[in-house]
């Protein structure tokens, strides 16, 4: 059996890959890093440090990798696979839908069985997109309904940067947290599901994804930013974590949307199970030994605050299911405040020019035009007011403002 992994980077290779190659799957990775591709090729293996409570590695054995230029063996690759996935960040899936719909052509020609494409991406809606995508290098009247199984998943593992340093010893080693569960809709699939240990297959994948994205991805960045504005000195989200006051305002959050997503699915959620998995969270984002930073948690401004995204996604679901959501909206307006830097003491581009135009606009314009909130709307315009009230409010508390909140 053989996987295709589209992204040999660190969801790519310790998460999907790892789990299908211990499973016994042949994987062939295809990346455009020239050096990681021949370092692949070369070692036919690499290792992940797990980095938790019980250390320990795993070496993952079999692999190989082409590089993304080469069009004629990636859709090779792609015809002669029992599977394939994608982890190479949602930006990049414009460069390989050509080479997939090539590929899925060519298969089909050759009388392959539909194939069926994990899609290992931080992206809500990623089966639409992703078939939105792929359908505008398909032929006219190719079924790709049919023929073609997009799989959603939900991305839990959490890996951090790799150190420089590190990375120039061997640039194929990865740390990672020992967290190893993939889940993924059950209805994606046109063949039968992988018999590959860690799967967890779900019938109703949209309530898991939006878990993913307004309980873990909206706690993770809530501790990040609360832990910034908090103590401007702190590097590692253990250190974040490890304030009462962040841990505690961080878990408010996870639980504000926690009651929303009870509400809004209730045959998948309970205060037992999602009281159980905040709990998981909060301890896992505390993991010291994973050495995770507030300004890789953080960065990326202008997507993390962008209207479907963690935080203000999350304040939407929660006005809409009725829930009052005073630490999301704390956690947005500290967001507005990150300035996390990374180990060389620079901002994350992305983050210098938001912090730029928000010099230049206003909040209004970050509220109106980066979190994409219509004052026009009378819920929107209750959220906006919020978060530029608590805003200012940061502003005026100083380093003791997380407890002041907490006292309130």
């Amino acid at each position: 059996m053989k996987l295709v992994v589209f992204g040999a980077g660190n969801i790519g290779r310790s998460f999907v890959g790892q789990l299908f190659a211990r499973a016994g799957y042949q994987v062939v990775f295809v990346d455009v890093d020239t050096r990681l591709v021949e370092a692949l090729n070369e070692e036919k293996r690499y290792r992940i440090e797990i980095k938790d409570r019980r250390p320990g590695e795993i070496w993952v054995e079999g692999i190989s990798a082409v590089h993304g230029s080469d069009r004629a063996r990636v859709v090779a690759e792609v015809v002669g696979c029992d599977a394939l996935a994608t982890a190479v960040g949602p930006g990049a899936l414009a460069r390989i839908y050509p080479a997939i719909a090539e590929g899925s052509v060519a298969r089909r020609k050759a009388g392959q069985p539909p194939l069926d494409i994990i899609i290992c991406e931080n992206l809500r809606n990623a089966a639409g997109a992703f078939a939105e995508g792929l359908r505008e290098h398909l032929p006219a009247g190719f079924p790709i309904e049919d023929y073609v199984g997009l799989v959603e998943t939900s991305i839990g593992k959490m890996v951090p940067i790799m150190p420089e340093e590190v990375r120039r010893r061997d640039p194929l080693v990865l740390y990672a947290e020992a967290y190893n569960t993939l889940i993924l809709d059950a209805k994606g699939f046109r063949n039968a599901i992988p018999d590959v240990p860690g799967l967890d297959p779900k019938q109703n994948m949209a309530a898991y994804v939006d878990r993913k994205a307004f309980i873990h991805n909206c706690g993770h960045a809530a501790a990040a930013y609360l832990g910034h504005v908090a103590n401007t000195d702190a590097t590692y989200m253990w250190e974040a974590v490890a304030d009462e006051g962040v841990r505690e305002a961080a878990r408010r959050a996870m639980w504000e949307s926690g009651r929303a997503l009870i509400r809004r699915y209730p045959d998948e959620f309970d205060e037992q199970n999602q009281g159980e998995h905040i709990e998981d969270l909060l301890s896992r984002f505390g993991n010291e030994a994973l050495g995770d930073t507030i300004h890789r948690v953080g960065r990326d401004l202008p997507r993390k605050l962008s209207r479907g995204d963690r935080l203000v996604g999350a304040l939407l679901m929660d006005a809409t299911e009725g829930m009052a959501a005073p630490a999301t909206t704390l956690a947005v307006a500290a967001a507005v405040l990150f300035r996390g830097r990374d180990a060389k003491g620079e901002l994350f581009p992305a983050d210098e020019k938001f912090a730029e135009d928000l010099a230049r606009h206003g909040l209004d314009w970050a509220v109106s035009e980066v979190c994409g909130l219509d004052e026009s709307s009378p819920r929107e315009r209750a959220l906006a007011r919020a978060i530029k009230e608590r805003f200012s409010w940061l502003q005026a508390a100083g380093d003791g403002c997380v407890r002041s909140f907490l006292d309130e």
